[in-house]
């Protein structure tokens, strides 16, 4: 079983090299936000954010907010520095009590390292605005993934679900209209149920 002071304490260690060990592709990102609705006038809330991976490509995209919400006050902390105009929130968002509500949350390559998928989807489904949509993205591939959290990150990371048994998870708060899992991407996708 998962322990969250365990994911924080991984998270914090990898802080500072995090950012050189990204591997990014451009079309496959851009794949992705526009699957996750990211754009010109949309507020986002970027869960399990860490350093801001994304957030140049949604301040390029011209959106009206950012949020960033992570466990790790390290990963929040480079994020600031890179990034001093957006708003963090250091705080576990399977139980954080959100003031503002979202056009467009984003899960990005962190989903695996959730205890408690069902919880995090009822909490963020409030945090949605009605008809917002809600994402669980990764930049490869979940064979990929699998043998990426097979070294260290195994005690702090569970197996991804098949994009169908996600879209199960997500069901009871939204309505998933976007399943793709392929040899470069995983992406499941809904929208706020009424």
């Amino acid at each position: 079983m998962m322990d969250k002071k365990e994911i924080k304490a991984f998270f914090d260690e990898l802080a500072t090299s995090w950012d050189e060990n990204q591997q990014r592709n451009e079309e496959v990102i851009n794949i992705i936000l526009d699957k996750a609705g990211i754009s010109e006038g949309v507020s986002v809330l970027d869960v399990a954010s860490g350093t801001g991976v994304l957030f140049g490509d949604y301040l390029k995209r011209g959106v009206s907010s950012l949020t960033g919400i992570d466990i790790s006050d390290k990963m929040l902390g480079i994020a600031l520095e890179k990034f001093p105009g957006v708003r963090l929130i250091c705080a576990d968002a399977e139980k954080y009590s959100f003031e503002d509500s979202y056009d467009a949350i984003i899960i990005y390559n962190a989903f695996p390292h959730f205890i408690n998928p069902d919880k995090l989807f009822a909490n963020l489904s409030k945090a949605l605005k009605d008809g917002g949509r809600l994402t669980v993205a990764h930049g490869m591939s979940a064979e990929e993934l699998e043998k990426c959290h097979s070294g260290s990150a195994r005690n702090v990371s569970q197996s991804l679900p098949t994009e169908k048994k996600l879209a199960e998870i997500m069901s009871p708060y939204l309505n998933v209209d976007i399943l793709i899992s392929d040899d470069r991407m995983y992406i499941v996708s809904g929208f706020k149920k009424n």
